[in-house]
């Protein structure tokens, strides 16, 4: 081993505001050490740190010339359920017709991440 995964670290126009969007969806508790260009939450044991890119663009899903780079897989019990929370949250739809068991979401600035469930 030649080291040990410190953060996740999604680049945004507002640290604060997206930290806020994250903690509410995963019951996540954030680190008092932040400011307003990083700001750091824990949920589930991992950390995920929200960086300010001041030139930030939001990356195009499905966009068939470059990657989404990187986006965050979320276990839910009932989609149905949770869909219209995470909605309420900020989050936007963008592929519900997947292959039965995961949709895809961009939080508030646009990273993809998908709710996924166990059939």
């Amino acid at each position: 081993m030649v080291g040990q995964l410190r953060s996740v670290v999604l680049d945004c126009p507002e640290p604060s505001e997206l930290a806020s969007f994250y903690e509410e969806l995963l019951g996540a508790e954030r680190l008092p050490d932040g400011d307003e260009t990083w700001v750091v939450i824990v949920a589930n044991g991992t950390r995920i740190a929200f960086q300010r890119a001041t030139e930030y663009v939001a990356p195009v899903f499905p966009d068939p010339h470059a990657s989404q780079q990187v986006h965050l897989d979320v276990l839910v019990d009932d989609v149905e359920e949770a869909e219209p929370k995470v909605l309420a949250l900020g989050a936007r739809l963008l592929q519900k017709d997947t292959d039965g068991w995961f949709r895809v979401y961009a939080d508030p600035v646009g990273h993809p991440f998908c709710l996924l469930w166990l059939s």
